[in-house]
């Protein structure tokens, strides 16, 4: 079976997927298996040996009014080379109108996805030929286990996710020369986020980096992405006790880092889930989001969130007037990483 799935981005949605492909190839180990995606998300699957072939595409320039020859031509290559596999089945497990229009484009013979209710654009639902209702109360991990369980007849998944991330000596090579600034001791503090709302205040991590020094003498390595350099600048700037490291490593760098860090504390954003993913002790702090969602599926990592105010559940907003559900104390915050190295301890 030639199968084809299809997962654009964003990062965070990518990791959730990963599982997906684990439990095709334990269950169907001759399987060929694809992976669509955005170039710009594409980094975390490359090189991954369960992945026969990896497409990256560029869908934005299709948006983009002044769009050229080339660009259409570039796309154009793009879908040759997917309909080239000859695949039985296109799995879109993103529900966007541009992600089923992959699927059709690719020629799968089979194109499933979500039922309308669960569809983020329900027109999307029209370019597939068979779609399948999945509980919208499970975390998405799950809920993509069981589209990929229903369109292929798989047994369901048992036991926690298997995420397979592939990684070279560079990318441990640059973690261990973060580790060697910060000490063998250290704790990842990720103050992005990809929406305005999912922030917590920049200075409130420099504040905690104070606080983790002086409760546990762990040294706080504060990661950014590239576009990311103010709110590193702001968080580290607070910090009085002991300077945090600045670190901006490549995601799969990340990958390596947290999977030594002593914990991680971050947003409903994608370097949340790659530490998860790393099996990193995670504190996460969520405001507009559901940690029940989209937050790590170890029981014994936990959330910080304003669970007093009734406006933050399901509320999924970019934008607020009210901006109370990011405001909790960094104090608060230590309490959790109290209780979770406390568990890693007795582990």
């Amino acid at each position: 079976m030639n199968i084809l799935i299809v997962k654009l981005g964003s990062i965070g949605d990518i990791v959730h997927t990963l599982p997906v492909v684990s439990h095709i190839k334990s269950c169907l180990p001759e399987a060929g298996i694809s992976w669509a995606v955005e170039r710009k998300s594409a980094e975390i699957l490359r090189g991954n040996e369960l992945i026969d072939h990896l497409f990256e595409i560029d869908t934005r320039k299709l948006r983009d009014r002044s769009i050229g020859y080339r660009s259409l031509s570039v796309f154009g290559q793009s879908i040759k080379s997917l309909r080239r596999q000859r695949f039985d089945i296109a799995l879109d497990l993103q529900g966007l109108v541009k992600s089923a229009a992959v699927a059709k484009l690719s020629g799968a013979r089979i194109r499933c996805g979500f039922a309308k209710s669960s569809l983020r654009e329900p027109a999307s639902r029209f370019l597939l030929n068979q779609t399948f209702e999945v509980r919208d109360d499970v975390h998405v991990i799950n809920k993509n286990l069981l589209l990929a369980a229903h369109a292929l007849d798989l047994p369901l998944a048992d036991g926690p996710p298997v995420f397979h991330i592939s990684t070279t000596d560079a990318h441990r090579l640059e973690a261990d020369q973060i580790i060697k600034d910060a000490g063998p001791e250290f704790a990842v503090l990720n103050p992005a986020g990809g929406w305005p709302t999912k922030l917590w205040p920049a200075r409130n991590f420099g504040v905690l980096a104070d606080l983790l020094w002086e409760r546990f003498q762990l040294r706080s390595v504060i990661t950014v992405g590239p576009r990311e350099s103010a709110l590193a600048e702001e968080a580290a700037g607070t910090a009085r006790k002991q300077a945090p490291i600045v670190a901006r490593p490549s995601l799969k760098g990340f990958y390596e880092l947290a999977r030594q860090a002593r914990v991680y504390v971050g947003g409903d954003t994608g370097p949340t889930h790659i530490a998860a993913a790393a099996g990193a002790p995670i504190i996460g702090i969520f405001g507009p989001t559901e940690w029940w969602r989209n937050g790590s599926l170890n029981p014994l990592d936990i959330c910080v969130g304003r669970e007093d105010i009734s406006c933050r559940i399901d509320c999924h907003r970019r934008s607020c007037s009210k901006w109370i559900c990011m405001d909790i104390a960094p104090e608060t915050v230590l309490a959790a990483v109290e209780k979770r190295l406390g568990e890693t301890n007795r582990g």
